[in-house]
Parts: C-alpha cells; sequence; structure tokens
C-alpha cells in the first residue's frame, strides 16, 4: 500500500485528467489544484481536491497571472527528502512534499499562429506551468513530472504495480519536461523577434 502523496494538477488541456485524478484518488493521493482545473475536477465529481489559495492561504492575483508563484507549492517541489535540511525547512514552514506535477501549458502557439496581436500572445505566455514543469524536472529523483495526457495510463501503471514510479521513467518524464518547456520558450521568442508593423 502506498504511504499517502501529494499531487499538483494544472492543465490547459484538459483530455482525461478527470479520471486520471479519480484513479490517483483511488491511490491515495490528495489532490490541489489551480482555478479552471480545480472547476473541471470539481464539476467531474472529483471531491478530495484542494484550490491552490487553501494551501497557500494566498488568493489569485492579477486576473489568475500569480497562481502557483509560492514557497508552499515551489519548496514542496523542489525538496530533495533525504536531505534533513530540507525536510526541516518543510517542517518549519508546514510545506508539504509534492509528488507529483502534472501541467501542461497555456496554447501559446495556437494563439499566435490564429494571427493574435502582441497583447492577446503576452497573455497566452505561461508563467507559473513552466516554472513548476523546471521544477519537478529538476527534482525528478523526487519528483514525478507529467506535460503530457498521454503518460497517466503508464505512470498510473506504475503507481499500482509498485508502489511509486522508476527513476528511469522519472527521467524519461524528466526530459520530455524540459524539451516542452524548451519548445515553448523557442515559440515565444521567435514570436518577440519578427518585426512587427
Amino acid at each position: 500500500m502506498m504511504s499517502m502523496k501529494c499531487a499538483l494538477i494544472s492543465v490547459y488541456d484538459k483530455t482525461g485528467i478527470v479520471s486520471f485524478a479519480r484513479e490517483l484518488g483511488k491511490l491515495g493521493f490528495e489532490i490541489i489544484s489551480t482555478g479552471g482545473t480545480f472547476k473541471s475536477l470539481e464539476e467531474g465529481g472529483i471531491r478530495f481536491v484542494k484550490h491552490v489559495s487553501e494551501v497557500t492561504g494566498f488568493p489569485e492575483i492579477l486576473e489568475g497571472r500569480v497562481k502557483t508563484e509560492h514557497p508552499k507549492l515551489i519548496g514542496g517541489i523542489l525538496a530533495i527528502r533525504d536531505r534533513k535540511e530540507h525536510m526541516k525547512d518543510l517542517e518549519k514552514f508546514q510545506i508539504e512534499p509534492i509528488d507529483l506535477v502534472v501541467c501542461n501549458l497555456y496554447p501559446f502557439e495556437k494563439v499566435t499562429e490564429q494571427g493574435a496581436d502582441m497583447k492577446t500572445a503576452l497573455e497566452n505566455i505561461d508563467i507559473g506551468g513552466p516554472n513548476m514543469i523546471r521544477a519537478a524536472a529538476k527534482n525528478f529523483e523526487n519528483v514525478v513530472v507529467i506535460v503530457n495526457p498521454r503518460r497517466y495510463g503508464q505512470v498510473l501503471r506504475e503507481y499500482k504495480k509498485n508502489g511509486d514510479v522508476s527513476v528511469e521513467t522519472r527521467k524519461v518524464l524528466s526530459v520530455e519536461a524540459f524539451k516542452e518547456t524548451a519548445r515553448y520558450d523557442s515559440a515565444i521568442y521567435r514570436f518577440l523577434e519578427k518585426p512587427r508593423p
């Protein structure tokens, strides 16, 4: 039986997310989620989900521009579990370790390919998502990161079979995550460097 684990879920592409969260619940996961994802999970009947503001003690601000940029979330992702000083900090500041980060990003390329103006394009640059993804990918030995819904089944199978996800799979997922944030940033700079009338 798995010990209680915590997942942070914040997705633009909500494909399969309700059924994935439901299966995580069966495995004993607590789930933390942001605005639109939180609403989708609640509407899908997921009752064991906490809104990020319940965890951080701070509301989403600036019309959703600031949601997950908080030590209680990023600290929970970046903490190295077998490093005593890290675990002391988590205890001191009442930060819960986060074991799984599920995140995909605002569709910047889709919006700009449709001819978005500068203001619209800038509003579709995801800030919190890449931060969470990179933090989880950096700490892959302690945290599982998923950026593609196609990975939900594989990750669930490993949790069900072994009670955890192998380091080998975690590394593969970490590479995928860094590839995704690199691709995303490349799309942004390519858009911004183009001459505008």
